[in-house]
């Protein structure tokens, strides 16, 4: 196993694809999909009518593409407005859209209509983070009223020179982007390519190998592979199959050849702490139902622990409904891609 992380740039059957490597196992993918408009990408649409029962209004998009926008409060029909593609959408569905735009770099985030100057949490020195503080009070200076900037983690370890370009550049796009509201529906920006993802997003790896047939040497092809079948092997014997249907995501926990009387909880805990990593790597979002192996219910709480911990790095995106009167767990993961399947498709 090789130790340390690895980013790998390609291409993956034909199409730009990034991946990050930990140890050997691949936690992060970006494969570029064919759809017109990917999620990030920044419109300038046109509202259509409230939906009654709804609780918002078709927008159209460029491409003569459809999109779904909750936040009309204060919008007329038939008037531009500027929207950003929220995720992916099922086949035949609206795009979901959000008015929250978010401009995004390695370093600065520009966020219009919630204006404040932030730093990331995770930069705990004190020194550091006061000069950051100038850094972003000079770059937002005499800025278009409501913009605020985030100042991301990577800053830690960049230059001011750098930090200062960055913030100058994000500013500069959100505000052509703002005055741009004239006109039929356009993409104003795209969403970035996998290999511009993976350096704005990704954390700095121990190597980076961008040369082609940088996905061979690091075992990422034969990662995507077991993504493509609904088996999983788990720690201690156990397996589990996820199955994406329409209504829902089905994920069945066994604990294979183990008969052991904790067995079933052993294989739980393996899938709990599996499971987080497989959604996002297949794409796959929207109501997750876990038919868990067969476990002794006073052992429901560190089921629950378990999957508590695992999913507590998905952030916001997961929502943990509970338990099901028949003993299944129920959640939800926002649908921030499109399956794995459908992109290879």
């Amino acid at each position: 196993m090789v130790k340390g992380s690895v980013i790998a740039l390609d291409q993956f059957r034909g199409r730009e694809a990034a991946a990050l490597m930990v140890d050997g196992q691949l936690e992060e993918l970006l494969i570029a999909e064919s759809e017109a408009l990917p999620p990030e990408t920044i419109c300038r649409g046109k509202l259509g009518r409230p939906v009654k029962g709804m609780g918002g209004a078709f927008v159209d998009l460029p491409g003569g593409e459809s999109g779904f926008l909750r936040q009309t409060k204060g919008l007329r029909p038939g008037a531009n407005v500027l929207v950003q593609v929220g995720g992916s959408s099922e086949p035949g569905k609206a795009l979901p859209l959000s008015t929250r735009l978010l401009f995004k770099s390695r370093y600065a985030i520009v966020t219009p209509d919630a204006p404040g100057l932030n730093i990331s949490r995770s930069i705990e020195d004190e020194d550091i983070r006061a000069d950051l503080a100038a850094l972003a009070q000079a770059g937002m200076q005499g800025a278009a009223p409501g913009l605020g900037l985030i100042l991301r983690s990577a800053c830690e370890t960049a230059s001011d020179e750098v930090i200062a370009e960055d913030i100058a550049r994000m500013r500069a796009l959100t505000e052509a982007v703002l005055a741009d509201m004239d006109g039929k529906p356009e993409v104003l920006v795209d969403a970035p390519a996998p290999h511009l993802a993976a350096w704005r997003d990704w954390p700095a790896p121990d190597t980076l190998d961008d040369s082609a047939g940088s996905f061979a040497r690091h075992g990422v092809r034969e990662a995507i592979d077991a993504l493509l079948v609904p088996e999983v092997p788990l720690t201690g014997g156990g397996h589990m199959v996820i199955e994406p249907t329409r209504a829902l995501i089905a994920v069945d926990v066994n604990t294979g050849a183990d008969t052991s009387p904790a067995a079933g909880l052993k294989a739980n805990i393996a899938a709990m702490r599996a499971l987080p990593r497989q959604l996002r790597l297949r794409g796959l979002g929207g109501q997750v139902l876990i038919d868990v192996a067969p476990y002794a219910k006073k052992e429901r709480h560190i089921l629950e622990q378990a999957m508590k911990a695992a999913f507590r790095r998905e952030g916001r995106d997961i929502v943990l409904a509970g338990w099901t009167p028949l003993g299944n767990f129920e959640l939800t993961r926002k649908r921030d891609r499109k399956p794995l399947t459908q992109v290879l498709a």
